[in-house]
């Protein structure tokens, strides 16, 4: 048996066969699973093509975690694919490039707030609007970069994945009753579409390998959706609260 054998996961954020999200839920229909993706807005047709390489037959659902009524309709719209959730992975995150680059001092609230919506609200509103499909031992598992510290770059693109990982230590104390788990990988940089869109990206993924007491491969998704799966799964049935660092070891390692 796989890992999600018999278990249904929706899965945010495909949009090319690059990204996390996509290896996340190949690697979940590999290990027994059903996933659901959802798509957003001009990315919706790209979302559809590439849900294609998983199966003709894979469900896409709109939804933009800023705009209330997809939430508020999304249960009853997952519905029409399965009567139960068993996992959620959580792979949104947005901020102008007028906030990031080197540009913090210069940083709009009206961008910054765009950010941290769709980067950390995004992640309790996800949870709310799934939790009726949502049975007890399920996971919610989200992708963060570190925000502990102040990368290089990063300006309020990192201020938005401090808020969504204080966002998931309190969405885990707020749904342990229902028995559902919420967790976090935090990945080392990975060439995707939305982080090579960061300016500056290639400054922060270029040091990465030396540091890493493993090295590390910017172009490989496939650890972080390793851990991703793992924690969508029955192995770590008394986990949560907790962020998994899949960086190569930087995150222990001095400056």
């Amino acid at each position: 048996m796989g890992l999600l054998e018999g278990k249904t996961l929706l899965v945010t954020g495909v949009l090319t066969d690059k990204s996390i999200a996509f290896e996340v839920a190949r690697l979940a229909q590999q290990e027994g699973g059903r996933v659901i993706l959802t798509a957003f807005g001009k990315g919706a047709r790209l979302t559809a093509v590439t849900a294609r390489k998983l199966g003709e037959a894979i469900p896409v659902e709109q939804l933009d975690v800023t705009d209330e009524a997809d939430l508020a309709s999304l249960a009853e719209r997952l519905h029409k694919h399965t009567d139960e959730l068993h996992g959620v992975v959580h792979s949104i995150g947005f901020a102008s490039g007028r906030i990031m680059g080197g540009q913090f001092l210069a940083g709009d609230w009206r961008d910054v707030a765009v950010s941290l919506q769709t980067s950390a609200y995004s992640l309790k509103a996800l949870g709310v609007a799934a939790l009726p499909l949502l049975r007890p031992g399920s996971a919610i598992t989200g992708l963060t970069f570190d925000g502990r510290f102040a990368w290089p770059v990063y300006d309020w693109m990192g201020v938005s994945k401090a808020a969504l990982e204080a966002t998931a230590r309190y969405l885990a104390r707020a749904l342990g009753p229902n028995g559902v788990r919420v967790n976090l990988v935090s990945a080392g940089p990975i060439k995707t579409v939305a982080a090579t869109s960061i300016p500056g990206f290639d400054q922060m993924e270029g040091m990465w390998p030396e540091r890493a007491p493993l090295g590390w491969d910017s172009s490989d998704p496939r650890p972080a959706a390793r851990a991703v799966v793992a924690l969508s799964s029955d192995w770590f049935p008394a986990t949560t609260g907790e962020m998994i660092h899949v960086d190569g070891g930087v995150h222990a390692m001095g400056a």
